[in-house]
């Protein structure tokens, strides 16, 4: 990609974001100035596969060829100019190869997770405290001027793979009381370890999810905790356990952090055509623009 070719896309990310927010009331966080300012902070630290990337001193990410790695502060920096909220948790975004999609991976150090509750769990209830967890995300669209956003329902209901220590599930999100409006998607998948799991999640526009979902599977394929740090590794005796079972991450602590990723979601799914290809796809070939500078 050429310089004048990043400009004038970067550009047009940023023109479409402020139209997006032209509706924010006086006295409302300036957008277009926030957005600028988080694509300048992503060039610059932007890491490219293959490569391999530390995952919360806890796993390590070998990043494929073709994907993007923005590392933090500069992730949460973007996402907070998209009208998600700060998460100490999140270690970065992965931007896969020509997708309107982008990934987030997480560590939470809560502790050895019990999985039992896996075995009966109701998917109605689940997606009830989900619903409970969206509006407490609203209040982050609210200080920002950006319309409230609902669950629709399940994507995908939770599945648990005992054996792996994987937990997959995906809901279905859009603006709330529209019924025209595209719909976008979280595609959540998390990896139980020693002291805590991991998490990706996939967000992506709802008719998009099924070509996106690739791209975190690879990614999973491609993360394993460190030595000693496994789910097998769990040592009864000295080793702490969470205060909350497997449940709890698709409800309950996971609940809030879950209503504000469909911000994006849905940000990303009314602005895809725009923004996206203009934007995000830009962001994936920031790698290959910067090598070509240094050669």
């Amino acid at each position: 990609m050429k310089a004048d070719s990043f400009a004038r896309t970067a550009s047009a990310l940023v023109l479409s974001f402020a139209c997006a927010g032209a509706h924010a009331q006086s006295g409302k966080i300036d957008q277009e100035a926030e957005m600028n300012a988080a694509m300048v902070a992503v060039r610059t630290v932007v890491k490219t596969g293959p490569a391999e990337i530390d995952l919360g001193k806890q796993a390590t990410l070998k990043l494929p060829a073709g994907y993007s790695f923005v590392p933090q502060p500069q992730a949460d920096q973007l996402l907070k100019a998209m009208g998600n909220g700060e998460d100490p948790s999140r270690l970065g975004i992965v931007l896969p190869p020509d997708s309107d999609s982008f990934v987030v991976p997480r560590y939470i150090d809560a502790g050895y997770i019990k999985d039992d509750e896996a075995a009966d769990w109701n998917a109605d209830e689940l997606l009830a405290s989900l619903k409970q967890g969206t509006e407490e995300g609203n209040k982050e669209r609210q200080a920002r001027g950006m319309p409230e956003m609902e669950i629709v329902g399940w994507s995908q209901k939770p599945t648990y793979d005992k054996a792996s220590q994987r937990l997959v599930w995906a809901i279905e999100s859009k603006d709330k009381g529209t019924t025209k409006a595209e719909h976008g998607a979280n595609y959540n998948t998390y990896v139980l370890g020693r002291e805590g799991y991991l998490s990706m999640n996939l967000v992506s526009g709802f008719d998009s999810l099924a070509a996106n979902k690739p791209f975190v599977q690879t990614l999973l394929a491609q993360t394993s905790f460190n030595a000693g740090k496994t789910y097998a590794d769990f040592d009864a005796g000295t080793d702490k356990v969470a205060e909350y079972g497997i449940a709890a991450l698709v409800t309950g602590v996971a609940a809030k952090k879950l209503g504000l990723f469909a911000v994006i979601a849905a940000f990303l799914a009314k602005f895809a055509k725009v923004i996206l290809i203009a934007g995000f796809g830009l962001m994936v070939g920031l790698g290959k623009f910067f090598r070509r500078r240094k050669a």
